[in-house]
């Protein structure tokens, strides 16, 4: 293992254990800076030049969506910053580097709120006229899930973490833990969404408390990603849905509803636990889009005939 294979090394160890970094943020570091190594055939971190980054950037850009190239450059200039605060660099070579791209906006997909409907519809009909006590109890934990995801806008990975003790019922409130461990109390406001949440937590609550997650498998295992993939693809199919659904546009749907009637966004920021307001502001080019439809649809000068 060469000196910057070392560094790489340490610099994800640093990641881990003091800035308590996500498996998922810690396996893209990875990725992207053993890549980085692999490409440039240095051997020591102060043999890097402004010229080799910008060659290897313009690799990334050759070879990857803007948006995953932006990510790549961020974990490489994160590493050298770690470098430099370490001093092991006498001089950041990327400090002598300008990285500005444009990144073109990719709306975010949203499930219209009929179709939510017709979903949920779907569910609770499996609920309500399942043949035995395990479809029934399947369709119990499917509504629960489905119906947190769209009223919290949690991100799946957030739903299948939440612990026992993070959902409080009594307060009607969940404690969310997001990206870079940090914490976020959301309140559940529909009575509905409660009333489901308190019958599938009696229903399961040997499971819940066996394995101290709060939404489990009939197994009595923690609920995977891939379950509520799978669930939402059984009751698209159900309904009839031909719009392909996945667990985020739960999430995008959330944000661009309440964007559309009119809560602040900065409150949207808080609840989908952005860091940035930026990341959050993709929501309003959605709303832009339905401010367009409502204009050309709706405003009365369609109707006017003056030629």
């Amino acid at each position: 293992m060469n000196n910057l294979a070392l560094h790489i090394t340490s610099y994800l160890e640093y990641c881990q254990f003091q800035k308590c970094l996500d498996s998922k943020t810690l396996k893209s570091y990875r990725i992207d800076l053993r890549q980085f190594q692999n490409s440039i055939n240095v051997e020591f971190p102060t043999e890097i030049t402004p010229k080799i980054l910008e060659n290897y950037i313009a690799t990334l850009h050759q070879n990857f969506k803007p948006k995953t190239a932006k990510r790549k450059i961020a974990s490489i200039k994160a590493f050298f910053h770690y470098l430099e605060y370490r001093e092991l660099l006498d001089r950041n070579p990327f400090s002598r580097v300008q990285v500005k791209f444009r990144e073109p906006i990719i709306l975010p997909k949203t499930i219209p709120l009929q179709t939510i409907e017709s979903f949920l519809a779907a569910i609770y009909n499996e609920y309500t006229s399942g043949t035995t006590a395990y479809k029934k109890r399947n369709a119990l934990r499917d509504a629960a899930v489905i119906e947190l995801l769209f009223a919290t806008g949690i991100r799946i990975s957030e739903l299948c973490s939440l612990k026992d003790y993070d959902v409080n019922l009594f307060d009607r409130t969940i404690l969310i833990y997001g990206k870079g461990s940090k914490e976020r109390k959301l309140q559940i406001g529909n009575d509905e969404v409660m009333a489901i949440l308190n019958e599938y937590k009696n229903n399961f609550q040997s499971e819940i408390k066996n394995c101290n997650h709060f939404f489990v498998n009939q197994s009595g295992a923690p609920l995977s990603d891939q379950s509520v993939r799978r669930m939402i693809n059984k009751y698209a199919s159900l309904a009839a849905i031909e719009l392909h659904i996945t667990p985020h546009m739960f999430r995008h749907t959330f944000a661009t509803s309440l964007l559309e009637a009119d809560v602040d966004i900065r409150y949207i920021q808080e609840m989908l636990g952005h860091s940035s307001i930026n990341i959050t502001e993709i929501y309003t080019h959605v709303a832009m889009s339905k401010q367009r439809d409502i204009l050309t649809s709706k405003h009365p000068r369609k109707d006017f005939h003056v030629m």
